[in-house]
């Protein structure tokens, strides 16, 4: 297709070449490189070392921090990119900072900007939404966070992964790359990060089978980190007669035989100033002609056999495959079906779904690509839907309560609820309140069985993936306060059903929730949940993260 300016002619807003465009119809390798590689004394990429190094590579997509070039005007910017990559090449740079972070890319720039990264005065996260071969967009973020602290670097990524929750659509290819600063890969950093991109092992390495990326080559600093969807199709990075099976860290003094990525010299990676390896994840992506014959869609849960609680909320899971959206249905008698969903991410791979209140031993769940209905799948057998069992007694108990979000999103805030009786209990009308107003009021329907738990959570883009039984506040905040706070539930009467004083010394950590010592004990004392286990909360599960 062709890609003109607002005047007319063959080139970008960014004054690239763009000229006529033609995807591959087959799979498309797809190279990811992320670069702090300035040097002298200015920051910047003039003296030509980064520059080589970028030539020698060949990446599609680079997320480059330090992007300063000469007077930084748009011409001297234009002649970096033309020089590095190529006159066809795309680009974005944050304005306003002094050590900008920036995105440069093969395929056009259909989207871009900048989020606040509040912890920071100097530059920000830079976004790019680029149109790459395929069906998807992939949205690459570059990223610079700070030296001073495992703890700031962490909110940071608290910072980032609340942008990505609230902007980027789950269907879409997603990288965060650049430097993070990062001192080991133990870091609370990667953990938060990991709900967005995976962020685990095996690890890029240079030709000697080293992963650190700092000048000294003894810190991780650098990183290519991709979400589910993208993973998936990773490949191994291939040089000349080298291959690099999880990727290549570019050392130009160790990297062998140099004329692999000429015109990169020897000394490059070693020049004055320069404080970072670059670093090389490839993936082969489906091309434009990718057949849709091969996509699927696979219902993992409810798939036959269970038994699921009336208004209890259970997680519909499924897998996929060259599909963006899924439309999903139920069926109590495996022939009349009803809507649940017409349209959601299938990335997602999960949905939380209020039970009816019907008893059946013959329901079905129905999940279907939401553009073509011949692809699909159905419960492999009936499961049941049980009412409650009479003669039970419930008991709702406050559990958790995740007071100081992580980061700065409120969001993150969120109140677990346990039913610890021996029958279910109809929360139909019940209300969650802090000290200042009601919060949450659970709608008609819903109740939570005996052994359950439900975790109210302050907004969804603060709700970690694979939650157990999770809703969003239906004022649309929690609003509890760091400094201490009293969470109160009451019954559709108005009776107060349990309280919770949270203490200024259980609620001031950040990301760290308040949970009952010993977990589920009707009377026991609230404290912090890192005292009791090595995670920093378990919404929706045993404060040992296992199941209830």
């Amino acid at each position: 297709m062709w890609w003109r300016g607002p005047g007319g002619g063959p080139e970008g807003l960014d004054g690239a070449d763009v000229g006529q465009r033609q995807d591959a119809l087959g799979e498309v390798r797809l190279r990811l490189l992320a670069a702090n590689t300035s040097s002298g004394n200015g920051q910047d990429y003039d003296p030509g070392h980064g520059i080589r190094i970028f030539q020698g590579t060949d990446a599609d997509i680079v997320m480059i921090q330090e992007f300063n070039y000469r007077s930084n005007s748009a011409a001297d910017l234009r002649s970096f990119v033309d020089t590095a990559f190529g006159t066809q090449f795309h680009y974005y740079r944050e304005g306003g900072a002094q050590i900008p972070n920036g995105i440069i890319s093969r395929y056009p720039i259909i989207a871009s900007g900048e989020w606040d990264d509040p912890y920071v005065s100097n530059r920000d996260f830079a976004w790019a939404r680029i149109d790459v071969p395929g069906p998807k967009d992939l949205w690459a973020i570059s990223v610079h966070f700070l030296t001073t602290s495992s703890g700031n670097r962490n909110s940071e990524a608290s910072s980032l992964v609340s942008r990505i929750r609230a902007n980027i659509p789950a269907g879409d290819y997603l990288v965060v790359g650049g430097d993070l600063n990062t001192g080991s890969r133990n870091e609370s950093t990667f953990s938060t990060l990991s709900q967005v991109v995976r962020t685990a092992g095996p690890h890029p390495v240079d030709k000697n089978g080293n992963g650190n990326t700092n000048a000294g080559r003894n810190r991780p600093y650098d990183h290519v980190l991709v979400d589910a969807d993208l993973y998936a199709h990773q490949t191994s990075v291939v040089i000349g007669g080298s291959t690099f099976t999880n990727g290549l860290v570019v050392d130009t003094r160790v990297y062998s035989p140099l004329s692999d990525i000429s015109p990169a010299l020897y000394g490059d990676s070693a020049a004055s100033g320069m404080q970072h390896m670059a670093v090389i994840k490839d993936f082969l992506i489906p091309g434009d002609g990718a057949s849709g014959d091969d996509a699927s869609v696979t219902v993992t849960a409810p798939n036959g056999g269970e038994s699921w609680a009336a208004g209890s909320v259970r997680n519909i899971t499924w897998t996929s495959t060259g599909v963006t959206n899924v439309k999903l249905e139920y069926s109590l008698n495996g022939s009349t079906w009803s809507t649940l969903a017409a349209s959601t991410s299938a990335a997602a791979g999960s949905y939380a779904w209020t039970v009816p209140s019907s008893a059946t031993t013959t329901a079905r769940v129905r999940i279907s690509d939401a553009s073509n209905a011949s692809v699909s799948d159905t419960s492999n057998a009936a499961f049941s839907i049980t009412t409650a069992p009479s003669g039970g007694t419930g008991k709702v108990l406050i559990n958790e309560v995740m007071v100081n979000e992580p980061g700065s999103s409120v969001a993150g805030e969120f109140v677990e609820l346990v039913n610890t009786g021996t029958g279910a209990v109809d929360l139909s009308g019940w209300t969650v309140s802090d000290a200042v107003s009601v919060r949450h009021t659970f709608p008609s329907g819903t109740s939570l069985a005996a052994g359950g738990v439900i975790v109210v959570f302050g907004g969804a883009a603060g709700i970690p993936s694979g939650t157990p039984s999770a809703v969003t506040a239906s004022t649309g905040t929690l609003g509890l306060s760091n400094s201490g706070d009293t969470v109160t539930v009451k019954s559709a009467t108005g009776a107060v059903v349990e309280s919770a004083v949270l203490s200024s010394g259980v609620s001031g950590t950040d990301g760290v929730s308040a949970n009952r010592n010993p977990d589920l004990g009707a009377t026991a004392a609230f404290v912090l949940h890192s005292t009791l286990s090595s995670l920093k909360s378990s919404p929706g599960r045993r404060v040992t993260g296992a199941a209830f």
